[in-house]
């Protein structure tokens, strides 16, 4: 099977034969897809979270398969410990050459795992690389499994291990808006809605705002997550567990959650959770919605920001580079627009997992690798994103009281205040002479004379 000529061995499968260098710890599958898939530039190497959670699913299956009696000890303990370097990450580059997006419903990434899992051990026990009849990747360490059972779950591990990032990075975002609430709770200021003066607020009410609305979002990815738990592991090729022994699935998920520190159980219907991608939609959903509403905050952030004197002013973000190559002094709102730009993209990968979700066929979906794909980049993305509006931009906000102030003053919000005392068509008429005539609605109040002074300091010094 294996001829070592010089610095390479031959491999072969059903198309042919290939040469490898003689120490690459894949083999002919990898190589194949690796030139097969060449589209993205976006490895496997580039997601080293999801590394390990392969690493540990095929861990937890060769535990299963040592415990049920189906391998020999040795070698069983050989690819444990092949694993085990893999999960502590020190075997990456270049031995994951296979590009996120593939064809074969993540075929070649179970195999590039499977490849170099089998090298692997076969070096550990003093054997060289390509000698499959010793130890072979698909008969030793594809063992009861299939890919159509081992990727997804490495999936749904992969979310489960890396979701705390994001939400950590939504609690600290969240805490920054908080203390922004309390520095600015007593600036008063105008409240607007369709971008116009509506009624008094406080700034420090707006950023508490901020932060609720991020706490909200952070208690629906906590829920949605949870439909990570249940894992197909055991299915094998289409859920009814062909291949696998009668108690895999419970005996492998068991090792799993012992290997990974995340609690995972068998899904109730294995042929189900091997077909429905429908999780997966909820959780892009989630993330979704958290960048529709950051990038709402960002929007106001960047308005409340503009100017500086020609716009609204109220707040002042850190200055962090210049903003143009052709009007000196101009500061841009950089990292709001780089929230706002994140936002645009984990919401166009919303849309690729939803209309992949919707491509499955019969008893599985060939297109879970580009939904894990723009998963995972719209968790990176977002984390990565909210760290730096928070140390970049939330942390070194400043408010403009007296700004605040002169707005509030000059405009005629106070018109609302009106409302129980005169009623709404007579305070519309007040605010109406006011905007015409160019002078502040307390002055007209008091030219008319229909409030007393102790009504009138009641309404514009308490509001």
């Amino acid at each position: 099977m294996v001829t070592v000529e010089a610095d390479t061995r031959v491999e072969s499968d059903l198309v042919g034969e290939r040469h490898l260098p003689s120490d690459a710890l894949f083999g002919i599958h990898t190589l194949r897809a690796a030139e097969n898939f060449d589209v993205s530039g976006i490895r496997l190497h580039d997601f080293p979270e999801f590394i390990a959670a392969m690493a540990m699913v095929k861990k937890a299956a060769v535990e299963a398969n040592l415990e049920l009696g189906l391998i020999q000890p040795g070698i069983g303990a050989a690819i444990a410990r092949a694993c085990d370097r893999i999960i502590a990450g020190d075997v990456l580059k270049p031995h994951f050459p296979v590009d996120m997006m593939q064809g074969g419903a993540g075929t070649s990434t179970n195999m590039n795992f499977n490849e170099v899992i089998a090298n692997l051990s076969l070096l550990d026990i003093g054997n060289r690389a390509g000698d499959y009849d010793t130890i072979n990747p698909n008969d030793h360490v594809n063992l009861s499994q299939s890919t159509n059972d081992v990727y997804p779950t490495a999936i749904r591990l992969t979310l489960l291990r890396c979701c705390e990032t994001l939400l950590n990075s939504q609690r600290e975002l969240a805490a920054a808006f908080r203390q922004k609430g309390l520095e600015f709770a007593g600036i008063v200021k105008v409240g607007r809605t369709q971008l116009q003066d509506a009624v008094p607020m406080y700034l420090g009410q707006e950023f508490d705002a901020f932060a609720a609305t991020i706490e909200n979002d952070i208690l629906l990815f906590e829920s949605s997550i949870q439909l990570m738990t249940e894992v197909n592991l055991g299915g094998t090729a289409i859920g009814t567990g062909v291949n696998a022994p009668k108690g895999f699935s419970g005996i492998a998920c068991a090792h799993l959650s012992n290997i990974s520190g995340v609690a995972v159980r068998p899904a109730r219907n294995l042929v189900e959770a091997t077909s429905d991608t429908g999780a997966f939609v909820t959780v892009s959903g989630a993330l979704k919605r958290i960048s529709v509403k950051l990038s709402k905050v960002c929007n106001d952030l960047r308005l409340l920001s503009s100017g500086p004197r020609a716009g609204i002013g109220e707040i002042r973000l850190p200055a962090l580079q210049a903003g143009s190559s052709i009007m000196p002094g101009k500061v841009n709102p950089v990292i709001p627009e780089m929230m706002n730009q994140i936002g645009f993209q984990v919401i166009g990968n919303d849309l690729t997992v939803t209309l992949a979700a919707s491509a499955g066929q019969l008893q599985l979906n060939a297109m879970e690798p580009v939904i894990v794909l723009n998963i995972l980049q719209s968790i990176r993305l977002l984390a990565k994103g909210m760290d730096l509006l928070r140390i970049r931009c939330i942390d070194g906000i400043e408010a403009d009281a007296e700004r605040c102030r002169s707005l509030h003053d000059n405009s005629l919000i106070l018109a609302a205040a009106l409302n129980p005392v005169l009623g709404y068509s007579k305070a519309a008429k007040l605010a109406h002479r006011a905007l015409v005539e160019g002078i502040g609605l307390r002055q007209v109040i008091e030219s008319e004379g229909i409030l007393n002074p102790i009504q009138v300091t009641a309404i514009f010094e308490s509001n």
